[in-house]
């Protein structure tokens, strides 16, 4: 059956795309249902999940076993070779667990662009997506259909730096995201480690987390601590004092204003704030929030 459930997103996602709403047209029985051969189809290339719950494919495979698969899959036929699933993968991985030849299918013509469009908006509208799926989600809008920052927030009702910091996930270091994603380091968790410049340093600190089970608050203080630590050349200069609840404070609403890092340093009465950018786009997203204009 069709999931209504959708996430929350703004104005909601069917104001992203001029697309039809694939699953709802099924139930009208417009089209042919076919047997397809599981062998034939292959995922969607622009498929942005890379993980799907073994339990719950489990319990969904037996299901079909039992009853069959109840909502046809979405498929269009590959310019290679056999077919591509536009909607219903977790029904095909189901599928193939239950030892199914078949799966019941409604075979659509659709160029690759509206077929790109689908795999984010069907990606978009679930529950269960984590964030490096959401960000990944995030950034094919902006690669594949040429969206900047700012216009993929208006699109969903979310603001800039919600995007912002889910894209800045994408530059975890390998190791780190694959802890994000199965769950052992937090969202929160990972922003707090993008304090670091360090990818070893993340790394270390990333797997101390997860072992020590370490809380976001405690995080944070290790990361401010290992920004503090100076070069061993510096050793001989005066160690820099510990920042008041002030400037940490303003570091925490300057990192939410501008969706990114920022560190206020302090030198007497006079400092210095250094915002962080992960891309061309991202600085130019950060000039637009000061209203800069370079033209």
């Amino acid at each position: 059956m069709a999931n209504n459930k959708r996430k929350g997103l703004g104005r909601g996602i069917d104001a992203l795309f001029d697309v039809p709403d694939f699953e709802k047209e099924i139930d009208q029985n417009e089209e042919k249902v076919e047997l397809i051969e599981l062998t034939s189809i292959r995922p969607n290339p622009y498929q942005p999940r890379r993980h799907f719950d073994e339990d719950a494919l489990k319990e969904l495979a037996a299901s079909i076993a039992l009853s069959g698969v109840l909502q046809p899959i979405i498929l269009r036929k590959s310019s290679v070779k056999g077919y591509e699933i536009i909607a219903g993968e977790r029904r095909f991985r189901a599928s193939k667990l239950a030892d199914k030849d078949r799966i019941p299918a409604i075979v659509r013509e659709l160029d690759e662009e509206v077929m790109m469009q689908m795999a984010i908006v069907e990606n978009l509208q679930r529950e269960d997506l984590t964030s490096l799926e959401e960000a990944e989600a995030y950034n094919m809008m902006m690669d594949k259909l040429s969206m900047t920052q700012e216009m993929v927030a208006e699109k969903l009702g979310k603001s800039r730096s919600y995007i912002a910091n889910h894209l800045r996930l994408l530059s975890l270091p390998e190791e780190v995201k694959q802890m994000v994603q199965e769950g052992a380091l937090s969202n929160g968790q990972a922003r707090t480690l993008l304090g670091l410049k360090d990818k070893v340093k993340i790394i270390k600190l990333a797997r101390r987390a997860v072992k020590e089970r370490l809380t976001v608050r405690q995080l944070e203080f290790l990361v401010s601590e290992a920004n503090q630590q100076q070069p061993k050349e510096d050793k001989k200069k005066e160690e820099a004092p510990e920042k008041s609840i002030y400037i940490r404070k303003s570091e925490e609403l300057l990192t939410d204003k501008f969706g990114t890092s920022v560190v206020i340093r302090e030198k007497g009465e006079k400092g210095k704030i250094e915002i962080e950018y992960v891309s061309p786009d991202d600085l130019n997203r950060i000039l637009e929030e000061l209203d800069i204009d370079l033209n």
